[in-house]
């Protein structure tokens, strides 16, 4: 099991997504979203509860496989929440979030758990609607595989393992930056050989 925690009161640049242990509130609805090892994130929480059917009585429950392909639906679904989705992708996922934003109310508890390209993307479709930000939850689980925005071209990369990196749009090579992007959900990307063309260090492994 691979856990990735930012601590919270050490983040290392200040646009730098913070997470921290998922942990049940009380709450009219509870929306969990997760993919991949999120999970297990969502389990350990419900496990902290003192009515753990109490929750699950009101939670409606999201999910998709994770970018390296692990897939634990069954173990979501198993729990008995009121409602389960299973969505193929992260993009087939939002619609469906997006839909039950619309019906959600003030004293929604939101539980986002897995990558960051997931929890990203569904921070913002949750914060456009208005709701408070100290209703999110936020904890990061398996992959750490980055959602890459090029500062130049404006085309995102997901799932960016190496760094640099070639974006997949306009091609030019990319550094990875630590900077974080809440509007568009991903980490920005700037040309490493702008001076230098063709003058590009080795690749290497940075996100799995």
């Amino acid at each position: 099991m691979k856990t990735s925690l930012t601590p919270v009161d050490a983040p290392s640049i200040k646009s730098r997504p913070v997470y921290a242990r998922l942990e049940p509130r009380p709450a009219s609805l509870h929306l969990i979203v997760a993919d991949g090892e999120g999970a297990e994130a969502v389990v350990e929480m419900l496990a902290k509860a003192n009515d753990r059917s109490e929750i699950l009585a009101a939670a409606h429950v999201i999910y998709v496989p994770g970018p390296t392909g692990v897939d634990l639906a069954a173990r979501l679904e198993g729990l008995g929440a009121a409602q389960f989705f299973r969505a193929p992708t992260i993009p087939a996922l939002l619609p469906r979030l997006a839909r039950v934003l619309q019906d959600a109310r003030m004293g929604t508890q939101f539980y986002l758990a897995g990558s960051e390209g997931l929890i990203g993307q569904a921070e913002r479709e949750i914060m456009n609607t208005g709701f408070p930000f100290a209703a999110i939850q936020k904890e990061q689980r398996g992959s750490t595989l980055r959602r890459v925005q090029c500062v130049h071209c404006k085309g995102i990369t997901e799932n960016v393992a190496t760094d640099p990196f070639k974006c997949s749009h306009c091609g030019l090579n990319l550094f990875v930056r630590d900077h974080y992007s809440r509007r568009m959900a991903a980490f920005q990307g700037v040309n490493i050989d702008a001076e230098d063309p063709g003058l590009v260090p080795e690749s290497v492994v940075r996100f799995q």
